[in-house]
């Protein structure tokens, strides 16, 4: 069996370079390098990131991967049907009369943390977000 066209990358290339290579295999599209800083007055310790945004069954997700390789955070576009109850009632509470655009999962650490919608009111758009059991969450995720 041969080995995935990367693995050889990953020999030679530093961790950055490796998942920047690997997320453009990955993606076949521009994967954008994302400085974060830890709080906004400390730019030295700033962490690098990338974000692969993909199409995938004619839906979108969006991966964060930190230097080392981790994946940090998914974002991935479902069905509104597909929500339970609860969920689209805690969507449709927060989204007032605005419609429903598209609806995210967000997992962080292989964890579902909550869902994102996009939402168009008057012609404007804005982003809401719920707890995996609908309800409101404590902070933005």
């Amino acid at each position: 069996m041969r080995k995935a066209p990367w693995h050889k990358i990953t020999k030679r290339k530093s961790s950055a370079q490796t998942c920047h290579l690997l997320l453009r295999k990955l993606s076949q599209s521009k994967v954008r390098e994302q400085p974060f800083a830890a709080s906004p007055r400390s730019k030295s310790t700033a962490k690098r990131f990338y974000e692969a945004e993909l199409l995938v069954n004619r839906h979108s997700r969006d991966v964060l991967i930190d230097a080392n390789g981790t994946v940090v955070e998914v974002e991935e576009q479902v069905p509104a049907e597909s929500l339970s109850p609860q969920v689209r009632e805690g969507l449709q509470a927060k989204t007032g009369k605005g419609k429903l655009v598209k609806v995210d999962t967000l997992t962080k650490k292989g964890k579902l943390v909550g869902y994102e919608a996009q939402v168009l009111t008057n012609g404007k758009k804005s982003e809401v977000q719920v707890g995996p059991d609908g309800k409101s969450l404590a902070h933005e995720e």
